[in-house]
């Protein structure tokens, strides 16, 4: 959706084209004519198609906005025809009455509905649906009193429009309705609150860090769309004089959501378009009898195969190609003060904790975020920053202690009500609302939740707000199209306009998790520097990230956590000369003279090579010419921060991850261009950051598996496993998902070495275990390492891994800047520079730099 209509700017499916609106009134026109002019049997196929087009609306307000689908729609359209039905019948009512009741009782029952079923999604929603029509047809069936059970009730009478009578007056009617339902549905969907649906259905959890409540939302989508399948279903009563149960059965809901799906779910005309394929080709093709409904279902699978979002997505991607659009204007204007001028509260956390379980994952954590600083929270892999920037989102509920924006205390608030008073966040990975604009993502942020009124569209259209959210996105550098779509954004403009999108709330407090993730050494310099111009302005910021040299370089307080305990906290330079903090991050042993020295000759052959390698995951590669080789029998270290690159070259190793340039060799056989089961077969064999077992499966299962391209001996070698992991075997028939996690570890390192690996590959394997289970851990891995099996190895816990290896390697954003043996590198300034930013301690000469 734009914000500023243009002839250069694409319009997206929610907004019909002024031809699509010429269309759909010509449409209209033409119906109303031969409504008045056709035999009585076109008159209520007509109608019939007007109903369809009204049900097929309402659905589109669920399916093409919010994202939500119903298969039990026949229900509200059967209480808007019983209530017509009852009412004029039983009460001696007009349709006039009746009908707003009936389209009232109808969004009711869909409110109430939405409540319960909206807390489930996909195919548990459907089937909560489903059901609903099942009920409300056999709850008819058996308030025969009132209903006429089985029989129904006859004898409905038709309404007078002076000009017309009986089935004309009702095809009147319903396309007459149809066309306000139309013009409703273009004004929602243009509106504040079709921006809001929208954003609900893209980033659910991104929608509530900008106040929007996806709860209410979606239950007002729903009421509103059930109260449109009410008042189509009380026209059909008279239309037809009569009702039955059978009349409501499930296959009409499934017509209406083939009227959606067809037409083209969140377009404007698309309903109108389903409407007139599903209603009108079965009675065209009436003439081939008992194969007409052969030929409607097999043309129905051709469009839907040729056209998968529909015939109106289908015309539209022609008229596109056959027409191009020009390029959208860039550029958002010059760099303007983009934050109002006003004093502004901190956020302060007393004691937090929060337990999931049996696991402790933040622990008594007390920090102060001071307004116009820039406060940091650090700390190895599964210390718990994440999951306190959760806590002070109002993502988790804290098990324990408070937090407070200035004087107002908000623990245990929803995140709704805490973005509402003033704490806005981004995510680790982007979360824009992909369908919507750039400026419209701003925009929208700017209410707090607020939309307004159901279709009103003023907040969106006004001039003070969209130069508003231009000079927001100035002022955060960004430089494309502010009518580009969200979705198509490169990865750094995709930070960038989330940072936007959250300082639009005019926030107090700022949280931001790990933004700098896959961006390049400029665009994080430009990110630095946009982060202190939202501190200078007053704004507290609290930033978790892992590229030390960002953190060290922009922080005015760094708070560490280890193990969800508070470390330390200070300066940036009190921090990096902390030894309990280089202790936590690079782990004990790092003593030259405790690293063990290299067993295996220089000159021994090598068994896998890396050269060159290039790869990642969007324009900007992850890794930058990654040079690295492993000789047979060999244990090599891979050591770095997160956000280094080095999962990502264990899955380039692995087959996981198709690199971009460069090679990767076992024996001198190339790995670079197979997938992942045939490296496997090759014997090169990945054991994943965070395990990865079969939680379902027992544990022997799971052992099984991991012999499932080399079959043979496969039980000698369970035993094998089981005698190397002997907890394992007191195990051996549970559910590998209620082990703890160093059995899974284990388990998932003994699935690994039933394959036979020529070299095992072991991604952050003391992630998340306790240290008595990592000691006994790696006392296994270095069995493994005097079997003579070639490891290369990934962990946090840099003094262990130094102490396993023969050699290792240090990466700093995608480039190796160390290589050596363990002792070298145990002495070299590098690593701890790597973790722990550039004061951290200065290098040595020792290793040789790659």
């Amino acid at each position: 959706m734009s914000l500023v209509t243009s002839r250069t700017t694409p319009r997206p499916l929610g907004l019909g084209t002024p031809a699509q609106i010429a269309a759909a009134l010509a449409l209209l026109a033409v119906g109303a004519v031969l409504a008045l002019t056709v035999n009585g049997y076109w008159v209520f196929v007509l109608a019939n198609v007007a109903l369809l087009a009204i049900v097929g609306i309402g659905l589109n307000v669920l399916l093409g906005l919010s994202g939500q689908v119903s298969f039990g729609h026949v229900g509200f359209y059967a209480i808007g025809a019983y209530t017509v039905a009852i009412l004029t019948t039983k009460a001696g009512w007009s349709l006039w009455a009746a009908w707003p009741v009936a389209a009232l009782l109808g969004g009711l029952a869909g409110a109430l509905l939405a409540l319960p079923a909206l807390r489930v999604k996909g195919p548990y929603l459907a089937m909560i649906t489903i059901a609903f029509g099942f009920i409300v047809e056999h709850g008819i069936v058996e308030a025969g009193a009132l209903t006429g059970g089985q029989n129904g009730i006859m004898g409905l009478a038709a309404p007078s429009l002076g000009f017309a009578q009986g089935e004309r007056a009702v095809a009147l009617l319903a396309i007459a309705t149809l066309g306000v339902a139309l013009a409703g549905y273009a004004w929602l969907s243009r509106g504040t609150w079709g921006a809001g649906l929208r954003a609900v259905r893209d980033a659910e959890t991104a929608a509530e860090s900008i106040g929007l409540n996806p709860l209410f939302i979606k239950t007002v989508a729903f009421a509103v769309s059930a109260a449109l399948a009410a008042a189509a279903g009380a026209l059909f009563a008279p239309l037809s004089g009569f009702v039955t149960p059978h009349t409501f059965g499930f296959l009409q809901s499934i017509l209406f959501v083939l009227v959606v799906m067809l037409g083209g779910a969140g377009s404007v005309a698309g309903p109108l378009v389903g409407a007139v394929v599903v209603g009108l080709l079965p009675e065209l093709l009436s003439g081939l009898e008992e194969y007409r409904l052969l030929f409607f279902g097999a043309l129905l699978l051709v469009v839907l195969w040729a056209a998968p979002d529909g015939v109106n997505g289908g015309l539209r991607r022609l008229r596109e190609r056959l027409w191009p659009l020009a390029p959208p204007p860039a550029g958002c204007g010059e760099a303007a003060l983009g934050l109002h001028a006003r004093e502004r509260a901190g956020l302060q956390a007393r004691g937090i904790t929060m337990q999931f379980g049996g696991v402790r994952a933040v622990g008594d954590l007390s920090l102060r975020a001071e307004a116009g600083r820039v406060t940091s929270l650090i700390g190895p892999n599964g210390a718990g920053k994440s999951t306190a920037l959760n806590v002070l989102g109002g993502f988790y509920l804290p098990t324990a202690g408070a937090f407070a924006l200035g004087a107002r205390e908000l623990a245990g608030q929803s995140a709704v009500r805490i973005a509402r008073a003033g704490v806005a966040r981004t995510y680790q990975t982007s979360q824009l609302f992909g369908s919507l604009s750039v400026l419209d993502n701003v925009v929208l942020a700017m209410g707090r939740g607020r939309l307004g009124p159901l279709l009103g569209a003023a907040r969106r259209l006004a001039p003070e707000h969209t130069t508003r959210a231009r000079e927001l996105l100035a002022f955060c550098g960004y430089t494309g199209s502010p009518h580009a779509k969200a979705a198509d954004l490169p990865h750094v403009d995709r930070r960038l306009v989330e940072v936007a999108r959250a300082l639009a709330t005019d926030p107090d407090a700022l949280l931001l998790d790990e933004p700098a993730a896959g961006l390049s050494r400029e665009d994080k310099e430009q990110l630095g520097a946009l982060l202190r111009r939202i501190a200078d302005a007053g704004v507290a910021v609290l930033l978790v990230e892992h590229d030390m040299a960002l953190v060290m370089g922009i922080s005015d307080h760094v708070v560490v956590l280890d193990a969800g305990e508070r470390l330390a906290s200070g300066t940036p330079a009190e921090v990096q000369a902390d030894p309990a903090v280089q202790a936590a991050y690079l782990g004990e042993g790092l003593d030259a003279g405790d690293a063990t020295k290299a067993r295996v000759p220089v000159n021994s052959e090598e068994a896998l090579g890396v050269g060159a390698l290039v790869a990642g995951y969007g324009a900007e590669p992850v890794l930058h010419g990654i040079d690295l080789r492993v000789r047979r029998g060999e244990a090599v270290a891979l050591l770095g921060a997160n956000g280094a690159g080095k999962s990502t070259l264990m899955k380039a190793i692995a087959g996981l991850h198709r690199p971009v340039r460069g090679g990767i060799h076992l024996d001198g056989v190339a790995l670079h261009g197979l997938g992942a089961e045939q490296v496997v077969a090759r014997g090169v064999v990945l054991v994943p950051e965070g395990r990865q077992v079969f939680p379902e499966l027992s544990v022997l299962d799971n052992i099984r598996l991991g012999a499932f391209l080399r079959p043979e001996d496969r039980e000698a070698r369970v035993e094998e496993q089981l005698e190397r992991f002997p907890r394992l075997r007191e195990r051996l028939h549970q559910r590998a998902g209620l082990l703890s996690g160093g059995e899974q570890q284990m388990l998932a390192i003994a699935r690994a070495l039933m394959s036979r690996p020529q070299v095992l590959l072991l991604d952050e394997p003391s992630l998340g275990l306790a240290p008595k289970v990592i000691a006994e851990l790696f006392a296994a891995l270095d069995r493994l390492r005097r079997e003579g099996l070639t490891l290369l190895l990934v962990d946090q816990m840099a003094g262990l891994a130094l102490a396993l290896a023969d050699r290792a390697y240090v990466m700093e954003g995608g480039r190796i800047v160390a290589q050596g043996t363990a002792a070298e590198i145990a002495a070299d300034g590098a690593l701890a520079a790597a973790y722990l930013g550039e004061q951290a301690v200065a290098p040595a000469p020792t290793a040789h730099a790659a």
